[in-house]
């Protein structure tokens, strides 16, 4: 196809590139160091930082085709996605940028050229409409008179959400900060769909689809809604790439474009559907993308966070898979269809495919167990429902017991024409509610931010000591002069030995000195291309332009090479011995330990553990020379370099190399060869998420010291235990032994304690009508004990309810028991809810069997009286 999705994306890079645009690879959908976003979610996110001016850009101009994800926080499409003709969780968003180089004119030649060129995408120009801010008439004209397009055709937007530049045509990064009017562009799909256009009461329809935004950066919001013009206007726009391929392939629907019709024919065939037109198959295609990128960017679906948003993802799917008659997992299985038909852009996904699909099917696993009881409870209740809304209680206890997230009920509400008793839901919510809201609350002032426009020259791959000169002094946040004895402050030098923060390896400390000062440095960190020196003076004064020198702590410098570069033989070693599906998922580097994530599916046996351990130390003793070069990250590629996906790695990059055993891209600091590192050892291997393992190790004095203390203690066991280190295993077997022994003596004492007391009880049966009703207070019995009582008294009485109520320390425990003859009538679990308030206290279990424990022992006597009239009047 000639105007396929990935010509439409090649041709829109194609054109920009040839403008002078700077192609950039698109990041990953998580924004690291950006705590004000829990997904990227629009094509500047990658770009922040420069419109915010805290990073000087590498160039004036860029494009790119960013994967995005909406579907969490602010910018939530879930709740649409199969249900209207554009919505999503994820794509892509195609953008051309500048950075303070041209503005209005230019971007909308631009955007005018590519949409109607002949040799470009070439739309008729009277299916284009355009909108611009009510008050932009620089932007009204240039479309007016240098374009030509029609006046009718132009429509100015102001205000139209209800407060100062609160417009579908004004876009503002937040509350505070940058921000600009937008010029939008728009398609009329024709009138065989029902719509108006923008601003009309008819603009939700789609006929009239916005493919284009022009965002000009031009002014800078503070707090008090004061507009400042911003020094170097920018330009930030956008095109949905699903949006434009449904134009350019002459459909209405983006779920019509050849990519979703390709995808939509996987699920057919996975899930055996039928019918092209249920909405199932477009929210289950749509979903698939989105998890699939998520996994391979590294979230894990969990109850907080990302990971709940992710979990909420294939949850919704899963659902949808069993409206069409799925019962059992299917969705990982598309993602063979997936890296088919997004080719080139899942290239990468399919490394990872048996990792991604492992994820996704053990989701899938867990939720399909409780899918089905959690579905019926929800339409045995919709069935009988009186009014049009479903009961916040039900809602909680389907997202407490179930695990159906609350958009999952939303989801099946929405198709009966109900809605959800959200008030109550929320409260019912609590903590877990406050995790699962956690997505919502990324919020910033970005006038907090420091901009430093400062360029800082790391020198500390070799050597720790600098001559120096300080060019900027900040303290609570303002660029000062001078600071003193002390101050709290960030210094940022011409050139600096110290590494800021960075790939896991954390800043190093150590001080800078003057003839007068000394500044003792904390941490380093790195604010765009500045370099930031984290600490106080401890005497003296330090200015700007002062000639100073920057010392790195060596010691602790030294310890961070170390376990830096024993990260690097781990990685290695782990894709040696348990397969190349091991990938770095994150990693911490300090002076004290390393600490390694990396995608695996089941613990490391101690066998694999050792053996890892073992090649590593292998390598450590052979010495290598740790080598770095400079080279095009092609050629690096081509040498084999490990790169992390997710990383922004620039043209050129630093590739390690430990041998021909280790190949890295690593901008980090590195022992000078594997043998400083002496020795390395594993402390532990834990999981942290669905397929992610991760290891924590140690390397030279402190695993000598560790190996060390443990001789000590093998020392002073072998002689507690009045034996030798080599026969201390067989030692502790004798006594272990011999403890199994005495607990079976132990527990035969408990079994005829259980005999003596149960049948002192059974002189307190009563019987009611056909019913046995034992209720008894005991004094400090353990709880063990009270359970295997309920039991030996069922088996004796045949048909009872019995309840005991054991007093220790002033806390009272009941243990409720009903044998299984009598449950539909009398429940455990009722007659426990019924007295723990009374106790002040609370509980819950079965049918047959419930507990329950409070403090309130005055009313003991009393609340075993109603206890017993509550069991009356149920029998």
């Amino acid at each position: 196809m000639h105007n396929s999705t990935a010509d439409i994306r090649q041709k829109f890079l194609d054109f920009f590139k040839s403008k002078g645009h700077q192609v950039v690879s698109s990041s990953s959908l998580i924004p690291h160091h950006d705590p004000t976003l829990l997904f990227t979610n629009a094509g500047m996110n990658p770009f922040k930082n420069i419109f915010l001016g805290i990073q000087d850009p590498d160039f004036s101009r860029a494009t790119s085709s960013q994967r995005c994800v909406r579907a969490g926080g602010k910018h939530n499409d879930l709740e649409n996605v199969g249900y209207t003709a554009r919505h999503h969780t994820f794509f892509e968003m195609l953008g051309n940028f500048s950075f303070g180089d041209y503005f209005k004119q230019q971007a909308i030649y631009f955007a005018w050229e590519l949409l109607t060129g002949s040799e470009w995408f070439h739309l008729p120009k009277d299916r284009l409409y355009v909108t611009v801010y009510s008050t932009d008439d620089e932007a009204y004209n240039i479309w007016a008179d240098e374009i030509g397009i029609p006046r009718e055709r132009i429509i100015r937007i102001g205000d139209n959400k209800g407060a100062a530049f609160c417009s579908d045509n004004f876009w503002q990064m937040g509350e505070t900060g940058p921000c600009g009017p937008c010029s939008e562009i728009f398609y009329d799909h024709g009138d065989h769909l029902w719509g108006g256009l923008p601003g009309s009461p008819e603009e939700e329809g789609d006929r009239y689809i916005e493919i284009w935004n022009i965002v000009f950066m031009q002014f800078n919001r503070l707090a008090d809604g004061t507009m400042l013009p911003l020094p170097k206007p920018s330009v930030d726009t956008g095109m949905g790439l699903e949006r434009m391929a449904a134009v350019l392939q002459n459909v209405s629907s983006n779920y019509e474009i050849d990519l979703f019709r390709d995808l939509i024919s996987g699920v057919k065939k996975v899930t055996g559907a039928t019918d092209d037109s249920n909405p199932s198959l477009r929210v289950i295609a749509d979903h698939i993308r989105a998890c699939a990128f998520l996994i391979f960017d590294g979230v894990r679906p969990s109850n907080e966070g990302r990971g709940y948003v992710l979990r909420r993802i294939i949850r919704r799917a899963i659902r949808h898979g069993n409206k069409l008659g799925v019962k059992k997992p299917f969705f990982y299985q598309l993602l063979t269809s997936l890296i088919g038909v997004m080719k080139p852009i899942t290239d990468q996904l399919k490394h990872h495919q048996v990792m991604i699909e492992q994820v996704l099917k053990t989701e899938e696993e867990l939720f399909s167990h409780t899918l089905e009881r959690g579905l019926s409870l929800l339409d045995k209740k919709l069935d009988h429902l009186k009014g049009d809304t479903l009961e916040g209680e039900t809602a909680f206890l389907l997202y407490d017991t179930y695990g159906f997230p609350l958009d999952l009920t939303a989801d099946v509400c929405r198709e009966r024409n109900l809605k959800i008793d959200e008030v109550t839901f929320h409260q019912k919510m609590s903590e877990q509610r406050a995790r699962a809201r956690q997505a919502s609350a990324f919020s910033t002032d970005y006038n907090k931010f420091i901009r430093v426009a400062h360029h800082t020259e790391f020198c500390g791959y070799e050597q720790l000591q600098q001559t120096t000169v300080i060019k900027a002094l900040f303290f609570r946040g303002e660029e000062i002069n001078e600071i003193h004895a002390g101050q709290e402050a960030l210094v940022i030098l011409d050139k600096t030995p110290f590494y800021a923060e960075s790939g896991g390896q954390v800043g190093d400390k150590g001080y800078l000195k003057s003839t007068t000062a000394h500044f003792m440095v904390s941490d380093t960190q790195k604010y765009g291309q500045a370099i930031v020196h984290l600490g106080q003076p401890s005497k003296g004064s330090l200015r700007i332009s002062d000639h100073i020198q920057a010392c790195v702590n060596n010691k602790v410098r030294d310890h961070i090479r170390s376990n830096h570069s024993a990260t690097h033989l781990l990685h290695a070693a782990l894709r040696q011995v348990l397969g190349k599906h091991v990938v770095q998922k994150g990693s911490l580097v300090n002076e004290k330990c390393c600490r390694f994530d990396f995608s695996h599916f089941k613990m490391m046996t101690p066998d694999e553990i050792e053996n890892v351990e073992s090649l590593v130390n292998q390598q450590i003793r052979q010495n290598h020379l740790i080598e770095t070069q400079i080279m095009s990250l092609e050629d690096a590629k081509k040498k084999g370099a490990t790169a992390l996906f997710g990383e922004k790695y620039e043209d050129q990059v630093r590739v390690l190399s430990m041998g021909d055993f280790s190949i890295e891209l690593c901008g980090g600091t590195h022992a000078r060869r594997t043998g400083d590192i002496g020795l390395f050892h594993i402390t532990s291997e834990s999981s942290t998420a669905a397929g992610i393992r991760r290891i924590e190790a140690i390397t030279g004095e402190e695993a000598n010291a560790l190996l060390c203390q443990q001789r000590n203690v093998l020392q002073d066991l072998a002689r507690l235990l009045k034996s030798d280190e080599k026969g201390l295993i067989e030692r502790i077997g004798i006594i272990i032994d011999r403890n199994k022994v005495l607990e079976k003596k132990l527990q035969h004492f408990k079994d005829q304690e259980i005999l003596q007391k149960t049948s002192l009880l059974l002189k307190n049966v009563k019987q009611i009508k056909e019913i046995k009703i034992l209720i008894a207070q005991l004094d400090a019995v353990e709880p063990i004990l009270l359970r295997r009582m309920i039991d030996d008294l069922k088996n004796q009485l045949g048909s009872a309810v019995i309840l005991l109520a054991n007093v220790t320390k002033n806390k009272i425990s009941f243990i409720a028991g009903v044998t299984k003859n009598l449950t539909q009538q009398i429940k455990a679990d009722d007659l426990i809810h019924y007295i723990a308030p009374k106790i002040g206290g609370k509980g819950g279990g079965r049918a047959d069997m419930a507990q329950a424990g409070g403090t309130n022992i005055n009313s003991l006597a009393t609340v075993l009286a109603e206890a017993e009239k509550w069991i009356v009047s149920h029998s």
